[in-house]
């Protein structure tokens, strides 16, 4: 009876295939436990597949990635693991497999999108099938980054520059793509835009002379001395990096774009003439002083000079002994050049009797205001 029974059991080992190491092997899964997965791959013994050969998802319950008759293919790792069963490894096969797909990539220069799996202090690591590519932090972007962070679980393109898989190297570049898509972006937008034009852009950074806009393909710089007809004393407080904007092209010079927010149907000088006819009183909010005279603001865009010896009938040594910035004053235009935008008051004429005003009514010093505005 023994010897049948041998016989029986050497028919049956005979009747099984025979595996090797490195081999793929098909099963069907026979049970799946939360960190394992036993397959009958038609061999003397099952194959198991533990869950750090099936996923790089650390924790993972495998009983809810595969489920009992489920048909997958492995690799096998050990004939015997120790304990009489085969050691199989599916992520081993899909990484073989991604390898392939990175090497057809590779050749082909094709462009490749995958999710970020882990940001590491030198750059990206990204997975395709199961195959690992690293992007070096300075192929990430087309300008320096020094947090990835924002990268995480993002999908992103890339190509293969390298393709080593024996030394485990295989890098991908981003920022060669960026580039040249950047580089197409500009020239459609220069073939796009002209002088006078109104685009919309982004706040990309604001400095302390201004703000560069992208307008995508290319930036442009929205200058202090353009960001209002008025006067503008810190940039930072008046926009904040990613927020739209809309300009207006001042000048295009070579690569070089000029923005303005300074639009013509806007321009306070364009009814200036009849608001600030010499005779007119008007209101204003004192800008700044000199030693000489006080400038006003009278709207956005529009100064005048108040000379000191227009301030008061009284002698005033210095506009600050009796003015002081943001104080609302009221006083009459007694000279307006359009050619020069150039105002003249006097609050001086205002305290005193018409037909006085030729007698106590001082030739300004336009001199000493073209100093200070060209300061």
């Amino acid at each position: 009876m023994s010897e049948q029974l041998n016989e029986f059991e050497q028919m049956l080992e005979e009747s099984l295939k025979t595996i090797r190491t490195g081999e793929i092997v098909t099963g069907k899964v026979i049970d799946v436990k939360e960190d394992e997965i036993v397959l009958n791959i038609g061999y003397k013994s099952d194959g198991i597949i533990p869950r750090n050969e099936y996923t790089n998802e650390s924790g993972a319950d495998l009983t809810t990635l595969v489920k009992v008759g489920d048909e997958m293919e492995a690799k096998v790792i050990k004939v015997n693991d120790g304990e009489g069963q085969v050691a199989l490894s599916y992520k081993r096969l899909a990484a073989d497999r991604g390898n392939k797909r990175l090497e057809e990539a590779y050749n082909s220069q094709e462009v490749l999108t995958a999710k970020v799996a882990q940001v590491l202090d030198g750059g990206l690591s990204v997975v395709v099938e199961e195959a690992r590519v690293f992007i070096p932090a300075s192929l990430v972007s087309d300008s320096y980054e020094r947090d990835l962070s924002k990268y995480a679980g993002q999908d992103i393109e890339f190509v293969i520059t390298e393709f080593n898989p024996r030394r485990r190297r295989i890098i991908g570049d981003r920022k060669q793509l960026m580039v040249a898509r950047k580089a197409q972006m500009q020239k459609e937008l220069f073939e796009r835009i002209q002088i006078g034009d109104r685009v919309e852009g982004v706040v990309k950074n604001v400095t302390d002379f201004g703000a560069f806009i992208d307008l995508g393909g290319a930036d442009g710089l929205l200058h202090i001395s353009e960001m209002s007809w008025g006067r503008v004393e810190n940039p930072k407080k008046v926009f904040k990096t990613g927020e739209k904007v809309e300009t207006m092209i001042k000048d295009i010079n070579g690569e070089k774009i000029a923005l303005s927010l300074k639009f013509p149907e806007a321009n306070p000088w364009a009814d200036a003439a009849s608001k600030y006819a010499a005779g007119n009183v008007v209101a204003g909010r004192v800008a700044r002083m000199t030693d000489f005279g006080a400038f006003v603001e009278l709207e956005p865009g529009v100064d005048a000079l108040l000379h000191v010896s227009q301030i008061s009938r009284e002698h005033v040594e210095k506009p600050a002994d009796v003015l002081s910035i943001g104080q609302e004053i009221e006083a009459k235009i007694v000279d307006f050049n359009e050619a020069d935008r150039k105002i003249s008051l006097s609050m001086k004429a205002l305290q005193v009797q018409p037909m006085d005003m030729d007698e106590d009514v001082v030739d300004v010093d336009m001199e000493a205001m073209a100093a200070e505005d060209a300061e």
